[in-house]
C-alpha cells in the first residue's frame, strides 16, 4: 500500500512538473509575441509610400480564417471533454476536425502570403510588410508545429493506446492550440482590423 501510495505521489509530482514547465515554455511564447507585436504597432506606418494594411488586407478572408480557427479550438475542447471520459472514437474524430480546420487556416494564410508576394507585396518591399510577414509567419509557424503534434499524438494513440502520459500530452496540446487562438485574436484585432481602418 505504502508503494503504491509513494509512486502515485511521484507521478503526481512528475505531472505538476511537466505542467509548470509547459506553462514557462508557454510564457516566453508570450514575450516573443509581445516582441512581434511591439515591432509591428512601431512599423506599421513605415510603408516606404507603397501600399498600407487599409489597401492590402481582405478582411472577409481574414473574418473566415478567423471564424475557422476559433472552430478548431472549439473541436479540441470537445477532443478534451472525450479524452476526460475516455471515448477514443470521439477523440480521434474531434481531433480529426481541429486538424483539418487546422489545415484549412495554414492554407489560407500561405494563399494570403502567395497572392500579397505574386502582386509585388512581399516583405523586403517595406519595414510594414516585413513586420506584418514575421508576426503573421511565426503564427503561421506554430500551428504548423501544432498539427505535427497532433498527429504524432495520434498515431502514439493508435499505436499504444490509452496511458497517463498521453493523456496529459493531449492536455498540453490542448493548452498550446487555445494559445495559439488567443494570439491569433489578438493578430486580428491589431493587425487586420486596426490595419484596414
Amino acid at each position: 500500500m505504502t508503494k503504491l501510495l509513494k509512486k502515485a505521489t511521484e507521478v503526481e509530482a512528475l505531472e505538476d512538473k511537466t505542467h509548470f514547465g509547459f506553462w514557462v515554455y508557454l510564457m516566453t511564447d508570450c514575450i516573443l509575441f509581445a516582441s512581434l507585436f511591439a515591432t509591428y504597432v512601431v512599423l506599421r506606418g513605415n510603408t516606404a509610400s507603397g501600399p498600407s494594411g487599409h489597401e492590402l488586407f481582405d478582411l472577409p478572408m481574414v473574418l473566415v480564417e478567423t471564424l475557422i480557427l476559433l472552430t478548431s479550438s472549439f473541436a479540441c475542447g470537445l477532443a478534451m471533454l472525450a479524452l476526460k471520459r475516455g471515448d477514443k472514437r470521439q477523440l480521434v474524430g474531434w481531433l480529426a476536425a481541429t486538424y483539418v480546420l487546422g489545415v484549412a487556416f495554414l492554407v489560407i494564410e500561405l494563399n494570403e502570403f502567395a497572392v500579397l508576394v505574386t502582386e509585388g507585396h512581399g516583405w523586403q518591399q517595406s519595414a510594414f510588410l516585413s513586420a506584418f510577414f514575421t508576426l503573421v509567419g511565426t503564427h503561421g509557424v506554430h500551428i504548423t508545429i501544432g498539427l505535427l503534434w497532433l498527429l504524432v499524438l495520434v498515431c502514439v494513440l493508435f499505436k499504444r493506446g490509452f496511458s497517463d502520459k498521453l493523456r496529459r500530452q493531449f492536455v498540453l496540446f490542448s493548452l498550446f492550440w487555445h494559445f495559439l487562438d488567443v494570439i491569433w485574436i489578438f493578430i486580428f484585432t491589431i493587425v487586420y482590423l486596426m490595419g484596414a481602418a
